[in-house]
Parts: C-alpha cells; structure tokens; sequence
C-alpha cells in the first residue's frame, strides 16, 4: 500500500482502510491492462496524433463591417461614451 499512500498524499486525499482497498484493486485492474496493452506488436503502427483525420479549418482572418463605437454602445444598458460601463466587483481596501 505504499505506492497508493504516496499518492494519496501527493493528492492531498485522505482514503479509510476500505476505499484504500478498493482503489488498490482499481489500481491494480488499470496496471494489467497497460501490461496487456504491452504484449501487442506494434512495429510499423505510426503514432497517433489527432483521432480523426480532420486538421483545424481556422477562417481567415480578414477585416469585416465593424461596428462604430455609438452603434457598439446602442443596445448597452449602462455606457459612458465610448465606454461600456459595469458594476464594480472588486472593493478597494
């Protein structure tokens, strides 16, 4: 059980004699199948690096209608032109 005290402690978790028992179980389960995983012949298999095949479409990155600063604060319940105004949250002190 030293390995799962270590890290209870390193997780700043407490666990009781019979939660200790079943995530040493747990544990073990999860040690079995990477070693299962181990015995698989996995030369020539590339790495893989993304689930699917899809790549990260970005937009380009072109200037659109922007919006004055008067049509900006139009539907702002609260502005001090050109600013939109909101409650403070942080007390000075």
């Amino acid at each position: 059980m030293l390995t799962l005290d270590k890290l209870a402690e390193l997780s700043k978790l407490h666990f009781n004699a019979e939660e200790k028992g079943t995530l040493q179980k747990d544990l073990q389960n999860m040690l079995q199948f990477v070693q299962k995983l181990n015995e698989l012949d996995t030369v020539g298999v590339a790495p893989l690096m993304h689930i699917t095949q899809e790549q990260n479409n970005y937009r380009s990155d072109l200037i659109e209608k922007a919006f004055t600063s008067d049509e900006a604060l139009e539907n702002a319940p609260h502005s001090i032109t050109p600013f939109f105004t909101v409650p403070k949250v942080i007390k000075k002190q």
